[in-house]
């Protein structure tokens, strides 16, 4: 009896301590779930093969695999100086203790063990084999991110739940981050990999390898459609050697094998590669062919664009090569939707607030090369009221063909005057603004409407031209908050609101009214804010309406996705053989030769007077 107080005794202190655990392997340390079950706790005695060392760090594989899929068999040991006198291939035994690591807490947390001691090394010379991903693990899910975000990556609400606090056991055959949590720290190769984007500033470049995958583009690129932003993919960051991911990489280059240690980081399932990425072939060609929409010169074949043309002002280093895009790749069309024109003195932050030599300079640089002799139209906006970068007062813009078209009955408003539709219809303002004080525009830019007509007077339409609110403040579509952040949706889903009554307001008055609504909405095509905005206006999607494959329909780069922010919509009576395309001169090139960060797009209308 004696003995048995004792021991219980033993056990009741042990569970108070709660510190001191002898975990039998490394796939307990990480358990089903995304939180260790050991957090916080001492471990002894935990066996491991060291498979990579970083500078901070090193990674070990359990010498005792478990055969359960949701668990990974490696973990990352913390500790600058702890793998000095070790080398890949040395078997060890360690004490340490497991912690939840995290730089901000957007992000998911990373299982490390933390303060290690060697307790011994078992043995040297193991080969450290990598696992092949899809042919020695599972293959990644290519829809789902996370059963947190209930069939809908881009549901409304979001940041409804939190991962670090529902703490979800992982299914990884169905959810794309319960399938990159269970491969947490292991040494992994991509076979076959191609990229996906340019690489960003720091080198790191999203990839897939050799298995399935959905929303494969003509260019080799994924597309973001309906609820799937391709959990598939998988970003390459900063090599363990110390040398340079190449900064030329395209999207749809060969990469060939990448071996490399799956860790988190920054927002993203990361693999960190052993050596650099190299580009085995580069994809042809280099440029994309110039839209073949040509305008007729008539009302039965104008030619719209619209190009968001990155914080461009008089002395920007990249109007010369807008104005090429222009001329060359765009054809020249009769009107073009403008967005991000800076006032003339770009990001000087001071009381300029015109834009009239940004617009001067460019209307001449795209003559000086052959194209027309655009007139602009524009409305200053207050100074630093429309956001963007400080001082540059960024706004939209037209440019026109004068030969083609002219402003009809203009009459310009200032920059806090509300357009309205009169009986007609007709503008109050041509051009005007949207409602511009209501404060569904705080730090946004108000939508540019106008009238054009053809000269003779017989042909018109109306024009919207918008950017709405920006995604700033979203969280990473790997982040923990669950559907992720989508900065900005209440604004956009405001703004488009009114954008979409003052498009109803034109059809109460002329059911078959010509109307254009064009420009960078800073939203998909499937998400609620732009759902709604076609179920009150009654317009037709120019991607709908030309029968662009669903693939294709991308003009930005962001992530692992092509996608598309750029949009442009018609009214029924322009839909008859409405033609368009998407002109990739910016999402092709490699990140030094982008001159946008938005591709241009080009359509071809009748807006002959039916």
């Amino acid at each position: 009896m004696k003995t048995g107080s004792t021991y219980l005794q033993f056990l009741a202190a042990a569970a108070l301590a709660g510190q001191v655990v002898s975990a039998e392997t490394i796939a307990q340390i990480n358990g089903n779930k995304y939180l260790s079950p050991y957090n916080g706790k001492n471990v002894t005695n935990v066996n491991g093969l060291v498979t990579a060392k970083g500078p901070s760090g090193i990674w070990i594989r359990s010498t005792a695999p478990d055969s359960d899929e949701r668990t990974s068999e490696s973990v990352y040991v913390f500790d600058r100086n702890f793998g000095k006198n070790l080398t890949v291939g040395d078997v060890i035994q360690l004490n340490g203790t497991v912690t939840e690591y995290r730089s901000s807490k957007a992000y998911v947390y990373l299982t490390e063990i933390i303060n290690p001691k060697l307790v011994q090394k078992i043995s040297s010379g193991s080969a450290a084999t990598p696992r092949i991903i899809g042919k020695d693990t599972l293959s990644p899910p290519n829809k789902a991110f996370s059963a947190l975000d209930n069939g809908d990556v881009f549901g409304v609400p979001n940041n409804v739940s939190l991962i670090s606090v529902a703490n979800p056991t992982l299914v990884p055959r169905n959810y794309g981050m319960d399938f990159w949590e269970s491969l947490s720290g292991e040494l992994l190769t991509v076979k076959s990999a191609h990229a996906l984007t340019k690489p960003n500033n720091y080198g790191d470049t999203w990839v897939v390898g050799d298995w399935k995958v959905t929303g494969l583009n003509s260019r080799g690129g994924l597309t973001t459609v309906d609820k799937d932003a391709n959990p598939e993919a998988i970003i390459i960051g900063s090599p363990l050697d110390g040398s340079k991911n190449p900064a030329i990489t395209r999207v749809g280059d060969t990469l060939g094998d990448i071996t490399g240690i799956f860790s988190y980081s920054f927002g993203y399932y990361t693999i960190l590669p052993l050596t650099a990425l190299n580009v085995v072939k580069a994809i042809e060609p280099r440029l994309p062919p110039p839209t073949t929409l040509i305008s007729s010169g008539d009302c039965s074949g104008l030619t719209v664009g619209s190009y968001n043309v990155e914080n461009l002002w008089a002395g920007s280093a990249h109007l010369v090569n807008i104005s090429d895009h222009i001329v060359n790749y765009l054809r020249s069309p009769n009107l073009i939707f403008v967005q991000e024109i800076q006032d003339n003195n770009g990001e000087t932050n001071d009381a300029v607030v015109t834009a009239n030599l940004t617009l001067t300079t460019l209307t001449s640089a795209i003559s000086s090369i052959g194209g027309p002799e655009y007139e602009f139209v524009e409305i200053d906006p207050v100074d630093d009221k429309d956001g963007g970068v400080p001082g540059g007062n960024i706004r939209q813009a037209y440019l026109y063909n004068p030969d083609i078209l002219q402003l009809r009955k203009p009459n310009f408003g200032a920059s806090t005057e509300a357009n309205e539709v009169l009986p007609g219809p007709e503008l109050k303002y041509n051009p005007g603004r949207i409602d511009p004080q209501n404060p569904a525009w705080t730090a946004s830019r108000k939508p540019l409407v106008a009238e054009f007509e053809t000269l003779d007077g017989k042909n018109s339409f109306f024009t919207i031209n918008v950017h709405f609110g920006s995604k700033g403040g979203s969280s990473s579509i790997e982040g923990d908050a669950r559907p992720p952040v989508n900065g900005g949706v209440e604004d956009r889903q405001r703004q488009m609101e009114l954008t979409a009554n003052f498009v109803a307001d034109i059809l109460a008055e002329d059911k078959n009214a010509n109307i254009i609504v064009a420009g960078d909405f800073n939203e998909f095509a499937f998400v609620e804010p732009l759902e709604n905005f076609l179920a009150i206006s009654n317009l037709r999607d120019m991607d709908e309406a030309a029968n662009i494959p669903q693939l294709e329909r991308y003009t930005y780069l962001f992530d692992m996705n092509s996608q598309e922010l750029d949009h442009m919509y018609i009214s029924q009576a322009l839909k008859p053989k409405a033609q368009y395309e998407h002109v990739h001169i910016n999402t092709w090139v490699t990140l030094a030769e982008q001159i946008s960060d938005h591709d241009p797009s080009v359509a071809k209308l009748n807006i002959c007077k039916k």
